[in-house]
């Protein structure tokens, strides 16, 4: 039989249930929410439910949202008991009610899994609730009585491992509140960050700039690319630079924070821009002339992917081609973003010709081939962050190895001292999951750090390359031995 049909056999057996529980006049409002609720849930899911499971599930959320005033959401982290609640279930259950937004699921799940709890369903309608001024649901559908489309709110039921303590169902509450702040603040303040991404254009192509016109031409197109669906705005943060010398000073400017930045408590950089003092590594960025920087920000994103947040500023000149302050933009770069050729994008094309030119080879040489598809297969993180001289020293490493089979080690510190990017190539042959947590090991204690995060690619090669990032501390990070490391993580790879 197939699963749709045994889907409506079982839903038609929840609705008897509904019927024979739910009195005459709220009968057609349930049965209309209990339709909405289950019409996406693929049958697998549910299909080891009993009819009154289901009834009560539904029953459950459909109470809970019942009232709610537009732009608050309502949030209920609870383990339901017969006596309290008139069901049981073996999960701890999430129900969530807010206006309909983007990032909404995947924001939730993200913090649900960072407090340690495992997913095991999600039922997220997106239903046309009515509501009078008081926020009690009048009615469920496409239209109201005015005959217009009723506003869209996500109805959200999360079932998760159960969780016991009370503290804990307290702590995931907060945690959930606080991201849907964060993807409130975020969604709304979209357009407004779009407009400060265009006044950053217009500066660029308006004002007498102390950079070479290319590159003034290769930013300006390389925002307007960002702009065009290839960065997810979360935040934006504008800072004014007053003083000279040691006596210069980085402020945030009032009223000039947008997203997720809006809270000054928010710090990108783990303290390094949001205090008023300068840091000698901030002092440092300002006297180099680049009109542009890419990095990633210390803080991990809370809406859409649990990541580090991609971070670009971009330097504010005054009529005299001084620097006065700086535009910062605080975001994920889009899938498309990572799976686009770097030839394809502007400023990342301007690196990879640049790389390519100090090499020196012909272009349809061997090597020269082989270097392009080192470049096409780079880790794009390290393109954007990463200068010209450090890519191409990296690149020339890796085409060296070209089919050896052994293990290499190449390190890249973030300029201010907040990371470090290894990458490790290894034959793929011993590649596996107990072998990529030794080298992690490894690693993080050589350079006192924490991973941040981890990626592994499997090309068409001889080798994987396993790419690790390590947080450390400004000021504390020690001047490893890199050939005694990569002799370490040979040595792990050979016990295996």
């Amino acid at each position: 039989m197939k699963s749709e049909t045994l889907k409506q056999q079982l839903m038609d057996q929840v609705l008897r249930v509904a019927g024979g529980r739910i009195e005459r006049a709220r009968a057609p409002q349930v049965e209309a929410f209990i339709r909405q609720f289950y019409a996406n849930v693929p049958a697998g899911d549910i299909a080891g439910d009993t009819p009154e499971d289901l009834f009560s599930a539904a029953l459950s959320l459909w109470q809970f949202a019942a009232k709610r005033q537009p732009g608050v959401p309502k949030v209920r982290v609870f383990n339901p008991r017969q006596d309290e609640h008139g069901w049981r279930s073996p999960h701890t259950i999430v129900e969530i009610v807010n206006d309909d937004m983007p990032f909404l699921v995947d924001s939730v799940t993200a913090e649900l899994n960072r407090q340690g709890m495992d997913v095991h369903l999600v039922v997220h309608p997106v239903m046309r609730v009515t509501r009078d001024k008081a926020g009690q649901m009048t009615d469920l559908g496409p239209g109201g009585k005015n005959g217009t489309d009723a506003p869209a709110e996500s109805i959200m039921q999360v079932h998760v491992t159960q969780v016991a303590q009370p503290e804990k169902l307290q702590a995931v509450t907060a945690g959930i509140e606080s991201v849907l702040k964060d993807v409130r603040a975020a969604v709304n303040d979209w357009s407004e960050m779009r407009l400060r991404l265009g006044e950053a254009v217009a500066d660029i192509e308006s004002k007498k700039l102390p950079v070479p016109e290319e590159e003034r031409d290769e930013v300006a197109r390389f925002l307007k690319w960002l702009g065009d669906d290839h960065f997810t705005f979360l935040g934006y943060r504008e800072y004014s630079l007053a003083g000279k010398g040691d006596e210069a000073a980085y402020k945030i400017v009032e009223d000039r924070s947008l997203g997720v930045l809006r809270d000054f408590d928010m710090r990108v950089f783990g303290g390094m821009r949001n205090t008023q003092a300068m840091p000698n590594q901030v002092r440092s960025y300002l006297r180099q002339p680049k009109l542009l920087f890419v990095t990633k920000a210390n803080t991990r994103a809370t809406v859409h992917r649990d990541v580090p947040m991609d971070v670009f500023g971009v330097k504010i000149f005054d009529k005299k081609g001084e620097v006065v302050g700086e535009r910062l933009f605080a975001g994920l770069f889009t899938s498309v973003a990572y799976n686009r050729s770097p030839r394809d994008m502007p400023l990342l094309r301007r690196k990879v010709d640049t790389v390519l030119k100090l090499a020196g080879f012909t272009p349809n040489s061997h090597d020269g081939k082989a270097l392009a598809h080192i470049l096409e297969t780079y880790p794009r993180d390290e393109l954007f962050q990463a200068t010209e001289q450090e890519i191409h020293d990296t690149a020339i490493g890796i085409l060296n190895l070209q089919e050896r089979q052994r293990v290499a080690l190449f390190v890249r510190r973030d300029p201010y001292e907040r990371f470090v990017t290894c990458l490790i190539f290894l034959p793929k042959d011993v590649m596996n999951t107990q072998i990529r947590l030794r080298m992690q090991e490894l690693v993080c204690e050589a350079f006192q750090g924490t991973l941040s995060a981890y990626y592994v690619h499997m090309g068409d090669g001889a080798l994987a390359r396993i790419q690790l990032i390590v947080a450390t501390h400004p000021g504390q990070v020690p001047d490893v031995d890199l050939k005694e490391l990569e002799a370490k993580l040979a040595d792990t790879a050979r016990s295996w």
